[in-house]
């Protein structure tokens, strides 16, 4: 059988060094080069224009944060000096300013914490949500609600403070084991968690509560330096630094998990037991 190839073909095979023996009809003569002599010359198949090059795409500004998050353990930095002796000014001020982890390049601001800092009560929280992050404050959109409804039933709230007191309710401090927030909600990595650690350490001093309320698996497992899951360490008074620390559940998964809501109650009510009575 053979190939049927018009000029065109045949100049692409040759172009590409590919050689084409092609069969010789009846009657052709016998001299290959007696059949080169009488064909006509076949024009060399134009040379092709390579297309022009793309412009290189502009730098991105350095004021715009990239998307993508950089790998966990990454971009670690060094820790701040001094954290343990700091007062709340000078923390505040340590938090804006670190750049610690990788976390830093993505946030929009840092989410330092909220409320009395007086308080006997503390909670703290995970990391900071997109919300969360925008508003430079824990635990607000729907989660941040239902918090609030939850502290309410116990007589607490954020807003109420020395200066700022709320009929009937005390006051609480409540704050994240991360000040800012994971790229896309993710969960935080441990070498996050732990550049991050000396912060919340020094909050919980400067405050000094009678109880905290660890509500969420990161918060807790931070806390208590542990794996168990959240499950296995509600119902129990577990320590941190010399403080009570009750397990709970965080506002978000609540959210999802309604029939939950009961087992919330249940630990606020042991948290109360423990505080000794009524916030």
């Amino acid at each position: 059988m053979s190939l049927k190839l018009d000029q065109r073909q045949r100049a692409l095979l040759a172009e590409m060094g590919v050689r084409v023996w092609l069969p010789r009809a009846k009657g052709a003569p016998e001299s290959i080069a007696a059949e080169k002599a009488r064909a006509p010359v076949e024009k060399a198949a134009p040379a092709r224009t390579p297309p022009p090059a793309r412009p290189a795409s502009p730098p991105v500004p350095a004021s715009v944060p990239m998307p993508a998050a950089a790998p966990a353990g990454a971009a670690l930095g060094p820790r701040p000096e001094g954290v343990a002796s700091m007062d709340w000014p000078a923390l505040e001020a340590t938090v804006a300013g670190c750049r610690a982890c990788g976390l830093c390049a993505q946030r929009t601001q840092t989410v330092f914490g909220v409320g009395s800092r007086a308080a006997d009560w503390m909670v703290v929280g995970e990391a900071p949500g997109d919300n969360e992050d925008r508003q430079g404050q824990p635990f607000v959109g729907q989660a941040g609600k239902l918090l609030d409804n939850m502290l309410a039933a116990i007589g607490l709230s954020r807003q109420a403070t020395e200066e700022t007191p709320v009929a009937g309710k005390q006051g609480v401090y409540i704050a994240n084991v991360l000040k800012c927030r994971p790229p896309g909600n993710r969960n935080p990595q441990p070498e996050e968690v732990a550049q991050c650690e000396p912060y919340l350490r020094r909050q919980v001093e400067l405050v000094q509560p009678r109880i905290i309320l660890a509500m969420g698996r990161f918060a807790v497992q931070s806390l208590l330096q542990t794996t168990e899951p959240i499950g296995r360490l509600r119902g129990r008074v577990h320590q941190y630094r010399g403080v009570p620390v009750i397990v709970t559940y965080h506002p978000a998964y609540l959210l999802r998990a309604l029939p939950e809501k009961a087992k919330a109650w249940q630990d606020l009510c042991l948290a109360l037991k423990v505080a000794g009575g009524p916030a």
